[in-house]
């Protein structure tokens, strides 16, 4: 529609000009991320400017998440060969872009907790800054099928906070399910470590698959999936080494932009303080300080 795209586009010059009277945030952002924002914020240009803003506020208090990221860097380089991460081909009837996490060593000495969310946000910005085809939404399917009671000690809370904080609040996608595949009997003590952090609203997404059953296909088309869980999408490893690839051609991208996104909080306006932005400091104690009953 014209006359909507008009609108848009009016919307998209506002958030930038907006952007470039913000002394505290970076003003180097692509457009194609501005145009997500918008689009995952019903074009609300009060709650763009707001996630925007929480955007780049987490990820500079959170630089064991977002700085340092080399795609040739060793402790990447494993991350990429234990785990599949993976954004399918094809979307599903209601244009929703699907995705499969996957451990696929169950080594979980192999298993670094900061380093797996740091690639996991690597693969995120390379789509959201490079794709221009906006998904009306997003599905991200979880195997856990290698997940053992091993990897609780594995978590780090502080992390865990600011990457629930994160994919929740800041990151401009419109999450519309979210499934837990293979799911062991003790999948219950994982998610009562990560329920504090869910929002009602993200918790009611969340199905959970017994192992070997067929469920996940009522609400994802069974063909758009990969061979290996029974669909026409070609093989699993063929499409990680793609999206390997799209990251590895992102380095200089990776090692130059975290920088310039930096947010300066000692420019921040009084008139842009976010109570949001407090969740992201560092958590005190451990997971053992959680009741998982």
């Amino acid at each position: 529609m014209p006359d909507q795209e008009t609108e848009n586009n009016r919307d998209l010059l506002c958030i930038k000009d907006w952007l470039s009277k913000q002394p505290h945030l970076p003003h180097e952002v692509d457009e194609i991320l501005l145009r997500r924002f918008l689009s995952s914020c019903g074009f609300s240009l009060e709650r763009t400017k707001r996630t925007i803003d929480l955007f780049f506020t987490i990820r500079s208090n959170a630089p064991e998440i977002f700085f340092n990221r080399d795609p040739w860097a060793p402790e990447i380089r494993r991350v990429l060969e234990i785990t599949d991460l993976i954004p399918l081909p094809r979307k599903t009837n209601e244009n929703y872009k699907v995705f499969i996490f996957k451990l696929n060593n169950p080594d979980m000495d192999l298993f670094n907790f900061v380093d797996a969310v740091k690639t996991f946000f690597m693969l995120a910005d390379t789509r959201l800054t490079e794709e221009d085809d906006i998904p009306a939404g997003e599905i991200p399917i979880f195997d856990s099928s290698n997940v053992s009671l091993k990897f609780i000690p594995k978590i780090n809370l502080s992390v865990l906070r600011k990457y629930m904080l994160y994919t929740q609040e800041a990151i401009p996608i419109r999450l519309k399910q979210v499934h837990v595949i293979n799911a062991p009997a003790y999948i219950s003590k994982i998610h009562a470590i990560c329920k504090p952090f869910l929002k009602t609203e993200v918790a009611k997404l969340i199905k959970f698959h017994e192992p070997n059953s067929d469920t996940l296909y009522k609400d994802i088309p069974q063909e758009i999936l990969p061979e290996e869980y029974g669909g026409k999408a070609g093989k699993l490893e063929n499409i990680k080494r793609y999206w390997i690839k799209r990251i590895e051609a992102k380095r200089d991208w990776f090692l130059t932009n975290d920088k310039r996104w930096a947010v300066d909080e000692s420019l921040r306006p009084n008139s842009c303080q976010d109570d949001r932005a407090d969740k992201v400091r560092d958590l005190p104690g451990s997971f053992r300080t959680l009741a998982l009953d």
